[in-house]
């Protein structure tokens, strides 16, 4: 008797019992490909900066040039979040991103092996020392962050901050030896990484330990299209993660903006701007609307920074979902 006439539950018995052997097979040599990937990419954080950087320029070339990675996606963003723009411009700005792409993907690896003291050459910090205000009175506090410039590195900041750094992350899928790999590059300096579902939990737990903690939350990602925060940025309706301002309002954790500016190749200027120092008493929505605020200034004025390959827009706002009116008069 052949698949096509069994039963429809005899037949899904059969494609499940097929799928669990063939993955059966599969599992062992795909392990063994990700520890050879791992090993590569840990012998390649070795490699000096200059050699590095020049590795970058190849992969510009064979992305941006010959595989085209993502380039429907970046060029129409850019299009769409820069209507005023000509051709020519978008061009130049997409070329930039690519380059950065490659930049940042491997400053990302150097993160395994790179020292304390290269650290301190290739990062310049500001605003700090308010932070270790809220330390000194026991106090939580929230980063704001966003995908712009260097993200990666700045789970090295913890060891300049006496908070105990909680890095909010979205767990790889299918891929367990990676993940450890990636956390364990960000957990290096003392940081630790909670999955973003964690988050929240995370964050008022840490309200009543002895040791008051720094949760980073990248807050520009993309959430479910059922969210009920859509608001105007970049020329688009957008939705974001309410996750960040309810957090905020819960605890009433002071909020910072972490604003990461690229200075020179592997160079940056990490800034902690306070937006709010009690945030429980803000209206509904001003927490997310000021960061958004202040995201699309810092996109607007370089933007090649921001991570355009990214499928930002990818939904559109279901019928019954209202549009959140931006600030009339944003803060800063």
């Amino acid at each position: 008797m052949s698949s096509a006439s069994l039963p429809n539950n005899r037949k899904r018995r059969l494609e499940f019992y097929i799928v669990k052997a063939t993955t059966a097979k599969t599992e062992p040599v795909k392990r063994i490909i990700n520890h050879l990937l791992i090993a590569f990419l840990a012998a390649l954080s070795y490699l000096p900066f200059p050699v590095l950087f020049t590795l970058s320029d190849l992969m510009y070339f064979v992305l941006f040039h010959i595989v085209g990675y993502r380039k429907k996606v970046v060029y129409t963003n850019l299009r769409n979040a820069f209507p005023e723009k000509s051709e020519q411009a978008i061009d130049a700005i997409a070329r930039k991103f690519y380059h950065h792409l490659c930049d940042i993907g491997l400053e990302g690896i150097k993160l395994h092996s790179i020292s304390e003291k290269e650290l301190d050459k290739r990062i310049t910090l500001h605003g700090l020392e308010k932070t270790e205000e809220y330390f000194r009175q026991q106090k939580s506090i929230i980063l704001l962050g966003m995908h712009y410039a260097n993200w990666e590195w700045s789970a090295s900041l913890q060891r300049l901050s006496n908070h105990q750094l909680l890095m909010v992350y979205n767990p790889v899928r299918n891929n367990k030896e990676m993940e450890r790999f990636i956390l364990g590059m960000r957990e290096r300096f003392g940081a630790i990484s909670v999955p973003v579902h964690k988050s929240a939990r995370t964050a008022i737990q840490f309200d009543k330990t002895e040791r008051p903690g720094c949760i980073w939350l990248g807050a520009d990602q993309t959430p479910a299209p059922n969210t009920r925060f859509w608001t105007m940025f970049l020329n688009q309706e957008t939705p974001f993660f309410s996750g960040p301002e309810k957090i905020a309002e819960k605890t009433n954790q002071p909020v910072f903006l972490h604003y990461v500016r690229k200075v020179g190749r592997g160079k940056y200027e990490v800034q902690f701007i306070e937006l709010f120092p009690e945030p429980a008493k803000e209206k509904p929505d001003d927490i997310l609307l000021t960061y958004i605020d202040r995201l699309e200034k810092i996109i607007r004025e370089t933007p090649e920074y921001w991570l355009w390959s990214h499928r930002r827009w990818k939904h559109q706002r279901p019928e019954g979902i209202k549009l959140i009116e931006r600030l009339p008069n944003p803060r800063g």
